[in-house]
Parts: structure tokens; sequence; C-alpha cells
């Protein structure tokens, strides 16, 4: 019999041999980036590793030099809400309770997508109860005639009943005097947040 110790039975070497290609191995890579954007080649050869596959660090290195894969940027915040203004502001009559149906309560909000150039913004109100969107604007402009765009939109589509709550959050764009005239006009109730307290029903989920 072999003298040899019980845990030499049970080994089993996970890690695999360097046969992977460059193309296989700039999918792998991309990967790990997806998930670990800011690791350089460095780390991702760790992490090639840990997921078994033995690469040299400078063979990684030089793939993803020649692909183009340097640590990713972290992606940059837009803040769409400004309430640092005078304008009045409207009382909580939502509390972000369901209503039994639609049209009672609208959520507005606004959210920025990533263009090749920058950004354009996005104003969106949905119905609280089917959380479905009712009205949408977008523009290049984070401003009060994006969200009457999206206002005067989701009037036209739905034509709510007098005492529809409008809810957003303290922005100046809903602030303004020019939108609570046309919430007035339509019959609408305002309504806001409090200061930090994000809309449970948002544009952004």
């Amino acid at each position: 019999m072999i003298d040899l110790p019980r845990s030499t039975y049970y080994y089993r070497s996970t890690a695999k041999a360097s046969n992977l290609g460059d193309s296989e191995l700039v999918a792998i890579i991309e990967d790990i980036q997806d998930e670990l954007p800011c690791y350089g080649y460095r780390r991702v050869t760790h992490e090639l590793h840990r997921r078994g596959h033995l690469v040299n660090h400078k063979r990684v290195a030089r793939v993803m030099r020649a692909n183009g894969l340097s640590i990713k940027p972290r992606k940059r915040y837009v803040r769409t809400t400004d309430s640092n203004h005078d304008s009045p502001i409207y009382p909580n009559l939502y509390r972000n309770v369901i209503p039994s149906r639609p049209d009672m309560v609208w959520v507005a909000d606004f959210t920025y997508i990533r263009i090749a150039v920058g950004f354009c913004y996005l104003a969106v109100i949905l119905d609280a109860c089917s959380r479905k969107v009712v009205g949408y604007g977008l523009s290049k402009r984070l401003d009060t005639p994006l969200a009457l765009a999206a206002l005067h939109s989701a009037i036209e589509n739905r034509k709510p009943s007098p005492g529809c709550i409008h809810h957003t959050d303290r922005g100046c764009q809903y602030a303004s005097e020019t939108y609570r005239r046309a919430l007035d006009a339509a019959g609408l109730q305002g309504s806001m947040s409090a200061v930090g307290n994000p809309l449970l029903v948002s544009a952004r989920n």
C-alpha cells in the first residue's frame, strides 16, 4: 500500500491550463469588467486565477491593451432634483399609499439617458395604481417646459377627474408658478415628498 496522506486521495486541481485563445480570454475579461469595472490587469489576472484560468499577468495586460479593456470610468451621476428654491411647497397628500383605482394618484419624476454626446432627460408620469406610464416628455434640457410636456401628455391621454393627486419631489420645475398654474387648470392636487425622501414609485424603477 502506498504511504500517502488521506487528503491526497481527495485532492483535485480546479485550475485550468492556459489553453484559452485570445478571443475567449477577451470574452471572459469583458465579463469580469462588467461585474468589476474598476479592475486593472493585475486584479483581472487574480480574478481569472480565482475562476480557474491560469493566465500570465503579462498576457492579460497585452490582451487588455490590444482590445481597449482599460479600467472603466465610474458612471457620472447626473443630479435631476434642485430643491434649493423659494417657490411654494405642496404638502404630502400621497404618503405612498397605493390607490384602489387608476387616476387617483399620479407620480412624476425626471431621469436621464446617456447618449453618445452626453445626456438627455426624460420626464415621466406614472399612475400609482397601475404603475403604467401615462405621460412623458424628452429633451436635452432639464427644465419646466420638459415637465409640462409630460404633464400635458398625461392629461391628454387620461383626462383625469378633478382631485387626482399629482405627487413629485421638491424640484424647482414642479414648484414653479407655471407648473402650479397648469395643475390648477387641470384640477390636479399638487403633492410633494419630504426633504430627502425618494419617491417609491419612480421613473428610475
